[in-house]
């Protein structure tokens, strides 16, 4: 692959892992004119969001096994195309049940088709040494269209006057970007099921390589059982899972800036949006750290920073007078969340994962990291419902703290393993 066609695929990839992710996790930004437009309790938004959780699980498994068998292309296309047209039907608040079945669909699409592809895409798209530069441009590049796109439709959202039509045009704004990523996928991204580039090299010069190459494309049952079986994939899960958790834990900074510490409610979502900016900055540069430090080391650092954090957000007391404070703890947990969420994959190499079993592995510990999409929006929703205002929030970040731990504990444990697995992966 030529270097103007390479770059152009880590644009896609970055701009779409994004972009698609925008309209499920709207809340993010959204939270209070959601409930306002739609007329929800936190009760029925966390419900919301259970269910895109709930079927995004059930569809991360098979869509790792599809992505070792399907070109990125058409899996990504597909799923951008119809994500955006599931924006297009939420801008007109449709009733609770459709929008229930909207989110199952996401749920299910997203991570059925686009997920696993991506992430298999990035692997391929750098050598087994640069793993943590790719996922960390990768993160960055995802961040960058998240807070690039966000600015510009908050700023639209302000200028509509806040209210039901502003937020509409900010989901139907969010769904244009997803159908034209759509086309670009179509046009620019290979069409094949790639290998890592090594593999694509000894191809191009080895009869032998190439029938092994084929062969990789048929992962099946045997295949499958290996990975399961991989101490690696649980350890990376566990890692995933609690990252994640935090991830969600940021989700709630600009209703817990409003509700807590007396934002308006434009100013609140002005935190959750400058938040995203720290995306770049510490996806980008915790690859660099990690390819120079080790990734598992990496992970274990900033595991450590973010459950402190989360520590500091359960005993601070709310109030105008603790707003700098605050501001301050959302800022470094928010660098060591984003720092985290773009190398975690990226413990693949040292966690002794084949590269022709990517994308099942990717699937299994997606399935497992990522499903506080299930219980992190039940939970926040009946804990915000049940001890309204501060006390809501300091359970919920108290027991992310919690969960962290858990991830530095298994951080730690691939630490101790990595020296051992990585150098027996390469020579197999």
């Amino acid at each position: 692959m030529d270097p103007v066609r390479r770059w152009l695929t880590m644009f896609i990839l970055c701009f779409s892992g994004g972009i698609i992710f925008m309209l499920p996790f709207l809340r993010e930004v959204y939270y209070i004119p959601m409930q306002e437009a739609l007329g929800y309790d936190n009760t029925q938004m966390g419900i919301l969001m259970s269910v895109f959780g709930t079927f995004s699980l059930i569809a991360y498994f098979p869509g790792g096994w599809i992505a070792d068998r399907y070109s990125p292309r058409k899996l990504m296309t597909f799923s951008l195309l119809t994500t955006g047209l599931g924006g297009i039907w939420l801008s007109t608040y449709p009733s609770y049940e459709i929008n229930i079945a909207i989110h199952a669909f996401w749920g299910a699409n997203i991570s059925l088709l686009f997920w696993s592809a991506m992430i298999k895409a990035t692997r391929n798209w750098a050598s087994a040494d640069e793993q943590g530069r790719a996922f960390g441009i990768l993160e960055s590049g995802r961040g960058l269209s998240e807070v690039g796109s966000s600015s510009l439709l908050l700023m639209l959202f302000a200028w509509l006057g806040s209210d039901n039509y502003a937020l509409s045009a900010v989901i139907n704004g969010f769904a244009a970007i997803n159908i034209g990523l759509a086309i670009l996928a179509w046009i620019f991204l290979d069409d094949t099921v790639a290998e890592n580039a090594v593999a694509k090299n000894a191809v191009a010069k080895n009869a032998v390589a190439n029938k092994e190459e084929n062969s990789s494309h048929a992962v099946g049952f045997a295949e499958v059982l290996e990975v399961l079986k991989m101490p690696g994939v649980w350890l990376i899960s566990l890692v995933v899972l609690t990252a994640y958790s935090a991830y969600w834990g940021t989700f709630y900074f600009a209703a817990y800036s409003s509700d807590v510490f007396m934002l308006s409610v434009v100013a609140g979502a002005s935190v959750g949006v400058g938040k995203m900016w720290l995306k770049p900055i510490a996806a980008l540069a915790a690859g660099f750290l990690g390819d120079a430090f080790g990734i598992s080391k990496t992970v274990l650092g900033f595991l450590m920073v973010t459950t402190l954090c989360f520590f500091v957000f359960a005993l601070l007391p709310g109030g105008s007078q603790n707003l700098i404070p605050m501001l301050v703890v959302v800022g470094i947990s928010s660098l060591s969340v984003f720092a985290l969420r773009g190398i975690y994959f990226a413990l693949l190499e040292e966690g002794g994962i084949k590269p022709a079993l990517t994308g099942t592995a990717a699937g299994v510990v997606s399935a497992v990291g990522f499903t506080p999409d299930i219980y992190m929006p039940l939970l926040g929703g009946v804990l915000l419902d049940q001890y309204p205002g501060e006390t809501g929030y300091q359970y919920i970040y108290l027991a992310i703290a919690g969960m962290c731990l858990i991830g530095c504990i298994s951080a730690y444990l691939i630490v101790r393993s990595s020296s051992v697995i990585t150098p027996n992966l390469r020579r197999n």
